[in-house]
């Protein structure tokens, strides 16, 4: 974190000329299970991750948004009067789309400040882990702090969903955005979709001598584009179909009607989502009751859930999560959107050299590029740096 604080200083320093008056700074999130459950009021079960995305701001005498970063060459200039998500595209739709989705709670945009930005971040892109919900909730808490607002962190999540959803376009949920803010050191984020009602889980990681070791594929993935909408559409259609409002309101008891009512693709669509739901319960039991080392078949059965029945899976993201099994994870599955992304592997601390190693060799051997594997550690949330 020193180092990208710094970075981000001088970026600022040297694109605006002089210091910023804070650094704010959002974690990225892996989810440790519950994947698409979230867009169907249902349950997941993330942690905020060691890898930041950080903000450094300042306001300005005027109402001019400038907005700039280590990722992209251009500075995006914009007046606040003129925010709205049709004027908006690229990557500032992410930090941009935050602060227009601000004006829905209480942000006055023909009367706050407006402000220079710059953004540096440590979270990869397009590999699941929720890079554009460390821009955003960066930028949330920065505003929310600097145009004195007083939003919560629950208000602050629902701010970046509406920004990614209506400004980016991308039809996400608010598991990433309620990760990013609610984290906490070395627990999980609990969250009921429906209800947003959160609780902190200890994961027992380290005592338990355990590692969450991140396989990323370096094949990205777009949540704006189709496979993903598709996927909600088909939820959607679901859930009409067997007369309830969301999905969330089928328990595993609904399959047998429900294999019987819809085509064959949208039952295994269905199928995925309810049982990804009861194992996201399952998991928190473990976790409470036996310990981290119990929730492995769960990730490998999530795992199965989302190539088979959602098919969000990749060649590269299967080959992740069977090699992950052949040399000593307890479980593993891909985690985020899919359709590219990375995979998790649940794993002792000592076997973490051996997978690695065997990672690569096999990534090699079927001719498939070089993946990204690091160990992630759960975070605390978003906070002001300085």
């Amino acid at each position: 974190m020193n180092d990208i604080r710094d970075d981000v200083r001088r970026g600022f320093v040297a694109l605006y000329g002089y210091e910023p008056s804070g650094l704010w700074s959002a974690p990225g999130r892996v989810n440790l299970i519950g994947e698409h459950t979230d867009y169907n009021g249902g349950f997941v079960l993330p942690f905020a991750i060691n890898r930041r995305t950080v903000v450094a701001l300042a306001l300005r005498d005027d109402r001019l948004a400038r907005v700039a970063s280590s990722f992209a060459d251009e500075v995006v200039e914009v007046e606040l009067s003129e925010l709205a998500p049709e004027n908006l595209d690229g990557w500032s739709a992410y930090p941009l789309g935050v602060a227009w989705a601000l004006s829905e709670h209480g942000a006055d945009l023909s009367a706050v400040s407006g402000f220079d930005m710059f953004i540096e971040s440590s979270v990869p892109v397009g590999a699941g882990l929720s890079s554009s919900a460390a821009v955003e909730s960066a930028t949330a808490i920065a505003l929310n702090d600097v145009w004195r607002l007083r939003l919560d962190r629950p208000v602050l999540a629902a701010v970046g969903q509406r920004a990614e959803n209506t400004a980016v376009g991308a039809p996400t949920g608010i598991m990433d955005q309620s990760a990013s803010l609610l984290g906490k050191q070395d627990s999980a984020v609990f969250l009921d979709c429906r209800s947003l009602e959160s609780q902190v889980i200890d994961l027992g990681f380290e005592e338990a001598g355990l590692a969450i070791l991140i396989i990323d594929t370096r094949i990205s993935h777009d949540h704006a584009t189709g496979g993903y909408a598709e996927r909600r559409a088909s939820c959607e259609l679901g859930a009409r179909m067997l007369g309830v409002g969301s999905l969330r309101d089928l328990s595993v008891d609904d399959l047998p009607r429900a294999r019987e009512t819809l085509d064959d693709v949208t039952f295994r669509r269905v199928r995925h989502v309810v049982t990804e739901n009861q194992r996201v319960l399952d998991a928190v039991g473990e976790l409470r009751e036996g310990g981290p080392a119990g929730i492995g078949d769960l990730l490998d059965a999530s795992h199965r859930s989302m190539r088979d029945d959602f098919e969000i899976s990749t060649r590269e993201l299967d080959l992740a999560v069977e090699t992950a099994v052949l040399n000593g994870a307890i479980g593993a599955r891909m985690t985020g959107g899919g359709f590219g992304g990375s995979a998790l592997a649940l794993i002792r601390r000592e076997d973490l050299s051996r997978l690695q190693v065997a990672i690569d060799g096999a990534f090699a051997e079927h001719g498939f590029g070089q993946p990204d594997t690091f160990v992630v550690t759960a975070a605390q949330g978003a906070s002001r740096e300085s």
